[in-house]
Order: structure tokens, then sequence, then C-alpha cells
């Protein structure tokens, strides 16, 4: 039988077992082979060595095939983090950036996933500078993955008193946290530092230099996570967004380079790309990638998002069987 490398097989605690049975398997049918060539054993032999060799390719087909799954299900994880920043706009853009926040966790609720708060950093009139979530549920990411890039609002604020009409942006990523990571984070380029967390959850929260902040030096990306009451926690949390935005930085960077040639996907899936514009006083959005508006955007920031990801989803089929053909 030809060579098969079971490192990865063994690598993978959901084929660990099998890897190894293989690994058994493989040594008796070698030893049945040298029996083979002995004329009195030989019929015997041979029979064993077919019987061996079925288990053997069994077992290796199931190993491929949990493997496949799981990279396929890690195309589309469950699991992602959701990061809103207010852009252009000053007051009027860290109230924007909260109103999306606030419109995809209800989306996530409606949807029966979990939302949980890393971090957030809010302005005075408690918007968002930023603001970073976790969100864990059967198909979040295949539902949200579109949603990267800078969203616009033209409206008139409440603090407008010549009723001219402002145009603020936030910008949204959708990072999802896979379970197998193609980046491999060196210690030795982390900075951490330590702080007390403000605001929500407790005096030990307050008083505990619980939060904590990941920089990685090559790429000057850091991520801040304080929601959690242990600094390993937190700590945690941080390094599996870190890792993330890492693999999104890399995917990115390849994406330009074939740029050319690149039509799979709606949008570039770019932070920088401008995607949709909520009107209020027309009651309109529009998404600039489809081309395609709606109205009734109370509704849309109430969480109910399925017709706009309904669009989104059915332009992406149908670029796939474009590329296809």
């Amino acid at each position: 039988m030809a060579e098969f490398n079971l490192t990865p097989f063994k690598a993978n605690n959901k084929t660990l077992f099998l890897a190894q049975e293989y690994e058994r398997l493989s040594s008796q049918y070698k030893e049945v082979e040298e029996m083979a060539k002995d004329s009195a054993l030989s019929e015997l032999a041979k029979a064993d060595a077919e019987l061996l060799k079925r288990q053997l390719e069994t077992l290796r087909e199931q190993m491929e095939k949990i493997v496949a799954a799981e990279e396929a299900q890690d195309e589309l994880p469950d699991d992602l983090a959701l990061e809103v920043r207010a852009g252009a706009g000053g007051e009027e853009a860290a109230l924007f950036a909260a109103k999306l926040a606030s419109m995809y966790k209800s989306f996530a609720e409606l949807s029966g996933w979990r939302v949980k708060a890393v971090d957030e950093s809010k302005s005075d009139l408690g918007g968002y500078k930023e603001g970073v979530f976790e969100i864990h549920g059967k198909g979040a990411y295949a539902k949200l993955r579109f949603e990267t890039g800078v969203h616009r609002i033209q409206r008139v604020p409440e603090t407008e008193k010549s009723g001219r009409v402002h145009t603020s942006t936030a910008s949204v990523a959708i990072l999802p946290l896979r379970q197998l990571r193609k980046i491999e984070i060196n210690p030795a380029d982390l900075e951490v530092e330590f702080s007390r967390a403000g605001g929500k959850g407790g005096q030990n929260v307050n008083k505990v230099e619980t939060a904590v902040r990941l920089t990685h030096k090559p790429t000057g990306l850091t991520v801040r996570a304080t929601s959690e009451r242990s600094q390993a926690a937190n700590r945690e949390h941080a390094l599996a967004i870190l890792q993330a935005k890492l693999q999104v930085k890399h995917d990115e960077e390849e994406a330009r380079k074939h740029s050319a040639n690149r039509k799979a996907q709606v949008g570039t899936g770019d932070r920088s790309e401008k995607i949709r514009t909520y009107n209020i006083l027309q009651d309109r959005i529009t998404d600039h990638r489809i081309k395609e508006s709606w109205h009734n955007i109370h509704t849309v920031f109430e969480g109910r998002l399925d017709p706009i990801f309904d669009a989104l989803e059915a332009a992406q089929d149908a670029l796939q069987k474009e590329q296809k053909n």
C-alpha cells in the first residue's frame, strides 16, 4: 500500500483515535505481507492482507470525511467577533455606531444566538467610539459575513436647530472566530498591558486590573477585552479576536493581489469599502454593492435584517454560478 501521511490526523482530536487504529492495522498489514512470502502461509496471509487493506481504506475514508466536514464548517463558523467603530461625524457618528451595534445584537437575539460584550468604549452621549462583541450561534458568520465595511447615515440630529441633514459614518468588521487557525502568533510579538476596567461590573472589575490590551508589534493591531472578571479570561478573548484580525488582514492582502480575477464575493470584504446608506428622511436603506433599496428603517434597526441578508445571499449565489460558467 502507498504511504499515507497520518500527521495531520494525529494532531486532530476528532481523528486521533482513528489515526492510531490506522497505525496499528498498518503495522499488522506489513507483517502479513511478509508472511505471504512464505509459500506455506501464502493463501491465508493474502486473505488476511486483503481484509486489513479494506479496514485501512475504511479508516482513511472516515478520517478524510471528518476533516473535510470540519474544514467546511470552519469556512462559515458559528462564532464571530463584531466590531463597530465611529467614523466621520463626531458625536453623531458615535451614536450611529451604537445604533448599528444594537441592530446586530437584536438580530442575533431574534436568531437565538448568544451575544457577549468584549469591550465598549463610549462617547459622552452614550454612543460607541468602539464596541466589540462576540456572537455565538448556528449560521452566525454565514448571515453576517457581508456586513464588513463603512455604513453611512443621513439624518437631522436632534441637536441640529436649523434642520440641516448630517452625514455620519461608522465602520463594521465581522471577524470569524475559527477553530482551525492558519496563522500562529509568536508570543514575542505581543505586547500585553493590564489596566482597570471602567464602567459596569462591580467593585472587582473597577478595583482590580482585569482589563487586557494586546498589541501585535509587527502589524500594530490592538485588541482590548474588559468584560470578564479575570485577566486570564480577558486575555483569552483578546487573543482569539487578535488571531481573527490577523487572519482577515492576511486574507484582504491576498485578495488585493488577485483582485483582477476576483469576482466570487459580494463587495471586497474590506473595512474601508462603503457598503450601505441609511437615509432617515427618505426612509430608505441602500446597499451600494448590489444596488438594492429597502424601506421601513425603524424595523431594520430593530434587527429585522432578513430581507437585506436574503438579497445579499442571492447576489452571492449568482456571482458564484457566474464564475463557474
